[in-house]
């Protein structure tokens, strides 16, 4: 396994709060080299999409990001559960 962790969020139209749960994850007292997250835009419409793909960029090597049409948080789930790498699995 590449990480300790695989953190899979369903992301939908939360702009508002979305820096703020990707950062507390950043900041983990286990360190982010551990942790893998990937991020599923579930069709967001506002931007939340391309805040997906600014972490992305800043940190390719822990954060996956897919954008897929409006399916709901369990179809979303179950599109990032494909591409974790971490040995434990937690959805946020």
């Amino acid at each position: 396994m590449d990480f300790l962790f695989s953190v899979v969020t369903a992301v939908y139209n939360v702009e508002s709060y979305l820096r703020q749960a990707v950062d507390s994850l950043i900041t983990q007292d286990i360190g982010f080299e551990n942790i893998q997250l990937v991020l599923v835009d579930d069709g967001s419409t506002d931007s939340s999409g391309s805040i997906c793909d600014e972490y992305a960029q800043r940190y390719p090597n822990n954060i996956t990001v897919l954008h897929k049409e409006n399916g709901g948080v369990s179809s979303a789930r179950n599109e990032g559960l494909s591409y974790i790498k971490g040995r434990y699995i937690n959805f946020m």
